[in-house]
């Protein structure tokens, strides 16, 4: 099954529902700025790219705040995310359902928690086991590089049995959540995932302070 298009409509009416100047939790970033991000990711190879290279981090961050200082009242936030809701153009790879389904399954998962998650209250979604597993599969694809900086051995597991060794070491720390909450944890959002740790107090102390995600 394909995720990224429902995934998509559920980001957009998350940030129609949150409006403009509305916290998340990407540092320094309010709502527009995400909006403004998500929307250029597609259409500026730059934008996209800053994210990965430092040496375009600047043209990217650039272009993100001059797009979201425009986009500040309520009718023009709302233009910028059905513009975002509308797709990438016509001849993008995005329109390629594999490269849509890399680029974009878990960073609209991402940044729909990111925009819920930064309320004052706020409750985990009941996912469809099918879109769990999808996060999962994408989550094991990906995991050595997010916990790269992590001075241990790191054990995902899932409640329901699946298990992946990220990474390896001589001290472990397992890692107990569902998928989406794996994904919290291990994309830098460590304070709002719901997850667990098993492992020697200090192995996990050492965990809760070390840098994870990208």
């Amino acid at each position: 099954m394909h995720f990224v298009d429902p995934s998509r409509e559920v980001l957009a009416e998350t940030l129609l529902a949150a409006g403009p100047g509305a916290a998340t939790l990407c540092a320094g970033w309010r709502t527009q700025e995400l909006a403004a991000h998500l929307y250029l990711r597609e259409r500026h190879a730059k934008v996209g790219l800053g994210v990965l290279i430092k040496a375009l981090n600047r043209a990217s961050d650039k272009a993100t705040a001059k797009l979201a200082e425009k986009s500040g009242t309520v009718e023009a936030y709302s233009r910028l995310v059905a513009d975002f809701r509308a797709g990438p153009p016509k001849l993008s790879p995005l329109k390629i359902k594999a490269v849509d389904e890399s680029s974009n399954l878990i960073e609209y998962f991402i940044h729909t928690e990111d925009v819920r998650r930064a309320m004052p209250r706020w409750a985990p979604r009941a996912l469809d086991r099918a879109y769990s597993d999808a996060l999962w599969d994408e989550l094991v694809k990906r995991a050595a590089i997010l916990y790269r900086g992590v001075d241990l051995g790191i054990v995902l597991v899932c409640p329901s049995g699946p298990r992946h060794v990220a990474k390896r070491a001589a001290v472990s720390v397992a890692i107990v959540g569902e998928p989406g909450e794996l994904l919290m944890h291990a994309h830098g959002r460590t304070g709002h995932a719901l997850v667990t740790f098993e492992g020697q107090p200090d192995a996990v102390a050492l965990l809760q302070t070390a840098e994870v995600g990208l």
